[in-house]
């Protein structure tokens, strides 16, 4: 893995130069904001049981609908319909190398987008009257769940990436695998038909799975290790499809 640095200083830079950088920048920061102040001034009008920050990180799963396609879909898909992936792998690098750097840009990027969001807080604290409304808590555990549930989602999106020559369809692909892994699994879980004594194993996969439940205990400050163990195995997997479809790809190139 001695070129992965190599590899990731050349993507970060790239991504800090390409256009779909700053549309999901400015997207992320427009619907942050504007969902930030919305949250706001809804407090305003009457109390509530909730911290500002635990309905701020509730709608984690709008964001990342829009920046984890945008930031990941060109990694992959790009490099093969210009052919330079093929010519990047006659270089002494690896295609795991190729891949892990690729991604550890994009996850990167997404830290940081999210990260920026921490002015949103700093700015409440120091106009808002109210000292409850920053619970340190919430805030904290929002930001775990962020950082540790990104690290699944930037996977899929590389693994769709790997999948097509086309950005479109790689964006594509990465936002229908986020909405099944994000919403599918709650509709699953409040499913009548999974209460059957024969599916019991089903639903118990499901319920493990359940990413909106796995917020509500980070939040809360309840850190399962099965939880972690769910994203890391998920990461692992798809970025281990992710090397295959790349090799298999160049062999019937």
């Amino acid at each position: 893995m001695k070129h992965f640095l190599t590899i990731l200083s050349h993507e970060v830079r790239m991504l800090i130069v390409s256009p779909n950088t700053y549309i999901a920048g400015v997207a992320f920061l427009s619907l942050m904001g504007f969902i930030f102040t919305g949250i706001l001034e809804e407090y305003s009008k009457a109390a509530r049981d909730v911290s500002p920050a635990s309905a701020f990180f509730e709608l984690y799963w709008l964001p990342v609908f829009i920046m984890v396609p945008l930031l990941t879909a060109k990694c992959l898909a790009d490099e093969r319909r210009l052919g330079t992936i093929e010519t990047l792998l006659t270089t002494p690098v690896t295609t795991g190398e190729v891949v892990l750097g690729k991604y550890a840009a994009a996850y990167l990027v997404y830290l940081a987008f999210w990260g920026s969001t921490a002015g949103l807080f700093y700015i409440l604290k120091r106009f808002a009257g109210d000292a409850h409304l920053i619970d340190p808590g919430p805030i904290v555990g929002g930001y775990l769940f962020v950082a540790v549930s990104g690290l699944l989602f930037v996977a899929i999106g590389v693994f769709t990436s790997s999948l097509s020559r086309s950005q479109s369809v790689a964006g594509i692909l990465s936002f229908t695998m986020l909405v099944a892994l994000i919403f599918g699994g709650r509709y699953l879980g409040s499913a009548s038909w999974l209460d059957r004594e024969a599916l019991s194993p089903l639903k118990s996969a499901v319920e493990y799975a359940q990413v909106s439940q796995h917020y509500l205990d980070f939040t809360r400050g309840v850190v399962d290790t099965r939880e972690l163990l769910f994203y890391i195995s998920g990461t692992v997997l798809a970025l281990i499809f992710s090397i295959l479809s790349v090799e298999a790809k160049l062999l019937h190139s």
